[in-house]
């Protein structure tokens, strides 16, 4: 009977697990998760995305211990653990999903000639998107570089095949030493930032599935205006989930059309479609990263290789503090310091205001997110800040220099995400909740703006006529 290593990264689930089904339906699977903490060069783990790691592998490994398999926990150089694993198990083949950062790739290709070199029978899989990068091509047979006609293509292809149920163990005796969860060191200590996160989510796959079936539920009819009200909640949080694989985004396509089939009706379907072209937008990233493996630290538009970034620590700190002077810049930093996560809409109004108000280069956004995001993931922050700052693959011009006071009276009319996380402004009247510097009022402990609206915007338009 086959032994076969299941090598686990971003895909921490049992049901539509690829590469977990075909090894379960050989013979006997040995899952492990090794912490690679030496080869993912400058995108370690941040801060939020180690705390949801500790949780989400506790999670599976109660999973697995339900069928009586030991989830094995190793830390340290993936090829060289791989190594000891196979000797210790006298495992006959190793399998993987993929994963598809390019220092991943580099990685994961080094491994497979080894072991295959080796006599091993390896394996990979895909089970973290819906269509492979290299599947993706124009008539000219080029990646995509803009997302509609991207995503019309993918719409074009046959329908998803269904998820994979939850595998069929064989019993095992296998016995491998394994280290605790706890001895990786996630979690925060001195002090514990973390309890923000801790009271909003619940990592795990039961936990994806339960907020996605919340979501349908409860929040699909009213997604398409919703999604741009952060004090509404319309979206579906799912994307810490996506990322580190409790979910996989053909499970998410199969219960999003079997919803639409029992409500048919045209709204309910155009809320649908909105909702699918997020994950196309997903999609859409990880295609850029696997073609522009720099795409992480290089601009798509090489013009702004010469933008005159700033380099401006003081105000760098205040936006991170989320002490802008600016309400709805400040309420989106606060809320992703102590939820670990940020509405879409204030992203892109927080990262407008860092790259256009302040000038700061959109690396420093980047790098921000990435500690602080619970769904920090290399593909979606580098398009997203990419688009935002102009840059970016089918970005937002660069002239488009988002105003913050009318971002919030437009998608916070009343205030109330920002009275939500920015207290000092709870009892001002609506009509300065997002200029509060206007208010005859007296605004006790609340700043005023670091920079001028109109000032910015300007100094903004002459840098980019520099080097259009």
């Amino acid at each position: 009977m086959q032994k076969t290593i299941i090598w686990l990264r971003n895909d921490l689930r049992l049901k539509d697990n690829p590469a977990l089904y075909e090894a379960a339906e050989h013979g006997i699977v040995i899952p492990v998760y090794i912490f690679d903490n030496k080869t993912q060069n400058d995108w370690k783990l941040g801060g939020a995305s180690k705390w949801w790691l500790h949780h989400s592998l506790v999670s599976l490994a109660k999973d697995f211990k339900k069928f009586g398999i030991n989830l094995i926990i190793r830390s340290g150089n993936p090829k060289e653990i791989l190594g000891k694993l196979l000797i210790e198990s006298v495992a006959d083949a190793i399998f993987w999903n993929r994963c598809y950062e390019p220092d991943s790739i580099k990685r994961d290709t080094d491994i497979k000639k080894s072991l295959e070199e080796s006599g091993i029978k390896v394996k990979s899989f895909n089970a973290s998107l819906l269509f492979e990068p290299w599947e993706i091509k124009n008539q000219q047979g080029n990646n995509y570089k803009v997302f509609t006609p991207f995503w019309k293509h993918c719409l074009s292809l046959p329908q998803q095949s269904e998820p994979l149920s939850e595998p069929k163990f064989k019993p095992t005796d296998i016995a491998l030493k394994s280290d605790n969860i706890e001895s990786l060191q996630l979690l925060p200590k001195n002090p514990d930032w973390s309890g923000g996160l801790a009271e909003k989510w619940q990592p795990g796959e039961a936990g994806a599935i339960l907020l996605l079936n919340h979501f349908l539920d409860n929040s699909i009819n009213n997604y398409s205006n919703g999604r741009d009200i952060p004090a509404l909640g319309s979206t579906s949080t799912l994307s810490p989930h996506l990322h580190f694989g409790e979910i996989s985004p053909r499970q998410i396509w199969h219960a999003v059309n079997f919803h639409a089939e029992i409500n048919s009706s045209p709204k309910e379907r155009h809320n649908l479609q909105k909702f699918m072209a997020e994950i196309g937008w997903r999609e859409f990233s990880y295609n850029l990263l696997y073609y522009y493996p720099d795409f992480a630290t290089q601009p798509f538009n090489k013009k702004f290789a010469y933008f005159p970034w700033l380099e401006d620590a003081e105000n760098l700190r205040l936006w991170q503090q989320g002490k802008t002077g600016y309400p709805i810049v400040d309420a989106g930093m606060r809320q992703l310091w102590h939820t670990g996560y940020m509405h879409n809409r204030v992203r892109m109004i927080v990262a407008s205001f860092l790259t256009k108000h302040l000038m700061i280069h959109w690396h420093e956004g980047a790098k921000w997110f990435w500690d602080t995001l619970v769904d920090a993931d290399l593909a979606s922050n580098s398009a997203g800040w990419q688009w935002v700052a102009g840059c970016g693959a089918d970005a937002a011009p660069y002239f488009r220099i988002f105003n913050p006071v009318l971002q919030g009276k437009k998608f916070d009319p009343d205030g109330e995400y920002v009275r939500k996380w920015v207290p000092e402004l709870a009892n001002i009247d609506r009509k300065y909740i997002h200029s509060p510097w206007e208010s005859p009022k007296i605004i006790r402990n609340y700043p005023s703006p670091i920079v001028d609206h109109a000032y910015a915007r300007d100094r903004a338009m002459q840098a980019y006529n520099a080097i259009k």
